[in-house]
């Protein structure tokens, strides 16, 4: 019997639920479609998503699609289409902050009515200046006592287009000596002549961030407004403006930590200076952390599901090392991926006893552990291979146990394989071929005598294996921490020249029909998936996580340095 999942969340809710506070959960995700999610937004999904699941109630998805200027159809499609990705739904419930925009205007209206809320002249850095500090106090705007008349024909005419971007804002009346300085007659509308993704150009005043989301979230009837910690200073505001207002419904707002990863950047600013200045091929490049990248680089959305759930809820901001999230997705690709032969770096072997012409299908499970969970494949075997350059030495170290010279090894699911000659390239001395011979008695990979080989080593046919473009990739940054950068440098500073390797390899032939999306273990080499370039003739994968962590003996060393 599994244990309820047991966070400070949950025990809110639980205790809504029992003292009948509440007797649906709704929840909502509200991002801004100003770009692409990554995977600090997965960790907001999975908890709002979840607990809605979990406590049989609903989770909305809605748009927080106040500012045009920056906000793209684009970006809602591409939204939706990861949430889905991810596992999630939100049936009939799919809204945008744009829907209620007349109603935010007539609360508007009703601030100003209530002596609540003034039309300002000033300017941006003059509403700043004014503001005050931490350990100052503000002081009013002189515009601060007109009377309600004359702020009611302003915002109006504001709303009429009849001034230009930046003359004039709306803001709440509340306390310019106010401790929090959100409290300090925050903006609540400024004009905007811009052309809305949804609503054109019917307004040209749009709502604040803090005036239109808890606004939405009571229009909505939400139960449990769940946010990162940045917000937790807006909350009295949130709640000032519930207060203030007729709505119909009293949300609660509760914070909790943001996922912060090592060896990963997760600032919209920062991800998108990675993609407008070319570090990356685009918001979809296997090695950004956008759930779009992450998607493409064969990272199954189980495994991000599973490692948000393990890192779990926390009231304090904190960073996740990232091998947890690389634990995650091998621990569900080990069970999932088909296993097959891939060789990265090919070294040509000829088996001179093995009959010219001759071609054997050889069988070998898709996962060896229960073959038949995913069944068999053919392999072909001939008398030329190739195999992985490194898994041969002429002069093997102490505790090497793969193929050299006079050594005998195991091909996976075929014969013991010994090598008998090394050929060179005579002007540079380079290793181009084996030369070899097998032992036909030991199909399946054992010897009728008993005799043992310590090293398996996998191939693939070279009459038979087709060409792949592989892309090796690794993490983005080589620091921890990328803002760690020297002085007068900045992230960018500690990019990882080596996140990226592409090579020309050769595939078993079995892979003939894979489609892109379809994931694979590459036996001994790491999990693999198909590419979207992938075209007739041209099989592309990317690595998505190698079989283990090679950071990890990386870290020790720079730990051990002077």
């Amino acid at each position: 019997m599994t244990s309820e999942p047991k966070d400070f969340i949950r025990e809110i809710i639980r205790e809504d639920l029992r003292t009948g506070k509440h007797t649906t959960i709704v929840t909502r995700f509200p991002p801004e479609p100003n770009g692409y999610l990554h995977i600090g937004h997965a960790k907001s999904i999975v908890l709002n998503f979840g607990i809605a699941q979990e406590f049989g109630g609903r989770c909305h998805l809605r748009f927080d699609d106040t500012n045009p200027s920056r906000e793209e159809e684009e970006y809602v499609q591409s939204i939706i289409e990861d949430i889905h990705w991810l596992g999630f739904d939100w049936g009939e419930h799919l809204y945008f902050a744009s829907d209620y925009f007349e109603q935010l205007y007539e609360w508007a209206e009703y601030l100003i009515t209530a002596g609540e809320a003034y039309v300002d002249d000033l300017s941006a850095e003059e509403i700043r200046a004014y503001r005050g500090t931490l350990t100052e106090p503000g002081k009013p705007s002189p515009y601060r006592d007109r009377s309600v008349e004359e702020n009611l024909d302003l915002f109006r005419r504001m709303r009429a287009g009849e001034f230009p971007d930046g003359s004039r804002v709306l803001r709440a009346k509340i306390d310019m000596a106010a401790s929090n300085l959100n409290l300090r007659d925050p903006v609540l509308y400024r004009i905007v002549h811009a052309t809305h993704h949804r609503t054109g150009d019917r307004w040209c005043i749009y709502p604040m961030y803090d005036f239109a989301h808890g606004q939405s979230d009571a229009i909505e009837g939400i139960t449990h407004s769940l946010c990162t910690l940045e917000f937790e200073n807006h909350r009295p505001l949130y709640d000032w403006l519930i207060e203030h207002l007729p709505v119909p419904a009293r949300p609660r707002q509760i914070e909790f930590a943001r996922l912060n990863l090592t060896y990963t950047v997760l600032s919209k600013r920062k991800l998108l200076r990675l993609v407008t200045e070319g570090h990356v091929t685009g918001w979809d490049d296997p090695r950004m952390p956008t759930l779009s990248g992450m998607r493409r680089r064969g990272i199954p959305p189980e495994a991000i599901r599973t490692f948000c759930d393990r890192i779990g809820m926390a009231k304090r901001d904190s960073t996740v090392d990232v091998a947890q999230l690389e634990f995650c997705i091998r621990d569900e690709l080990n069970r999932t991926a088909r296993r097959v032969m891939g060789v990265l770096n090919p070294l040509r072997v000829v088996i001179e006893n093995y009959p010219e012409g001759q071609t054997e299908q050889l069988e070998a499970p898709y996962y060896p552990d229960d073959p038949p969970k995913m069944g068999m494949r053919t392999v072909p075997f001939s008398r030329v291979l190739y195999i992985e350059r490194e898994d041969f030495r002429e002069d093997p170290p102490k505790k090497f146990f793969r193929l050299a010279p006079g050594r005998e090894v195991r091909l996976r699911w075929a014969y013991f394989l010994r090598c008998e000659r090394v050929i060179k390239d005579p002007d540079t001395g380079e290793i181009t071929e084996l030369r070899c011979t097998y032992d036909p008695a030991t199909r399946g990979g054992d010897a009728p005598d008993g005799r043992k080989v310590r090293g398996t080593i996998h191939w693939v046919s070279a009459a038979h294996a087709l060409p792949a473009e592989v892309r090796l990739y690794d993490r983005l940054f080589n620091r921890p921490n990328p803002d760690d950068a020297p002085e007068g440098k900045d992230f960018l500073a500690n990019l990882n020249p080596g996140s990226l390797t592409i090579v020309e390899a050769r595939v078993e032939a079995s892979l003939a029909t894979a489609a892109p999306g379809d994931r694979y273990q590459f036996e001994r080499r790491g999990y693999f998936t198909v590419d979207p370039d992938t075209r007739p003739g041209h099989l592309v994968f990317n690595r998505t996580v190698p079989l283990r962590d090679t950071w990890a003996k990386i870290e020790k060393q720079m730990k051990q340095r002077p």
